[in-house]
């Protein structure tokens, strides 16, 4: 992942993994020294499933695609960045495939070592409306609300459009409600500011996720079924359920044995 500056303000930059800091201080990952820049004017969180663009609260203002960010935005390849006054394009580097084995042999060994993507520490799995059975990984600051652009979008109109934002930690994921109207609970307790630890209960007013890390089951939630109620036997003990049709067979015999005799008489 790359920035690029088309008017020249600087050379284009590849964004480490982590946070990247852009602004006017010399410690900045992106030094900008023109005009209407702050000292840390914004960050960039590159993470294993993508970026987002952070403004702090001592930072300036920061546009993408025409439209002023508040807080936390999720980046997709192609977004136009306004830095203050500094235009950036977001652009994310193609890995170049290796050449084709030569001699046609599939097996042959290329000698590429392919590289395993890394697990996320915590997945948040849904239990509930419509997040139901699904599961998101969190491996970087996760914005949740119903818009379009946020890093798990919930089409539910419960749901403000930037709900929540949570962001992992060595022990779980730190919690902030981001003014929702209907609230944000961590085992049914409401919280402006809260921590979710592995197991915990997330809820969005009737949207709720469970936070699942590594060596604890992931098994998909299933909807509760009632036990059926156990069949009561008529004659009204435990004993055998054929009973009843004994008994039955047993008069309809009778009968016919007083019939035969009068009949005979």
């Amino acid at each position: 992942m790359k920035l690029v500056f088309p008017n020249g303000e600087h050379g284009q930059v590849l964004l480490n993994p982590g946070v990247n800091r852009i602004g006017s201080s010399a410690e900045a990952a992106v030094v900008l020294t023109v005009p209407g820049i702050a000292p840390e004017h914004c960050t960039i969180h590159v993470t294993q499933t993508g970026a987002n663009l952070q403004v702090p609260s001592t930072g300036g203002p920061v546009e993408v695609n025409g439209k002023r960010v508040a807080d936390l935005m999720a980046l997709r390849a192609g977004d136009t960045l306004m830095i203050g006054p500094v235009q950036a394009r977001f652009m994310v580097v193609e890995v170049a495939k290796s050449a084709s084995v030569p001699s046609g042999n599939p097996d042959e060994d290329s000698g590429a070592t392919r590289v395993r993507m890394a697990v996320p520490k915590y997945v948040l799995r849904g239990v509930s409306g419509a997040v139901f059975s699904k599961v998101y990984p969190v491996a970087g600051p996760v914005v949740i609300g119903r818009a379009a652009e946020c890093d798990i979008s919930v089409p539910a109109d419960e749901i403000s459009r930037r709900h929540a934002l949570v962001k992992p930690t060595p022990d779980g994921l730190s919690v902030e409600d981001l003014g929702s109207s209907n609230g944000t609970y961590i085992n049914n307790k409401r919280v402006q500011h809260g921590f979710l630890n592995p197991g915990d209960e997330l809820r969005l007013d009737a949207v709720r996720f469970i936070l699942v890390a590594p060596g604890m089951e992931m098994n998909a939630p299933t909807a509760q079924v009632k036990a059926m109620p156990p069949v009561k036997s008529s004659s009204g003990g435990g004993g055998n359920p054929y009973a009843k049709y004994i008994a039955i067979m047993i008069s309809l015999a009778a009968i016919a044995v007083i019939v035969l005799v009068l009949v005979k008489k």
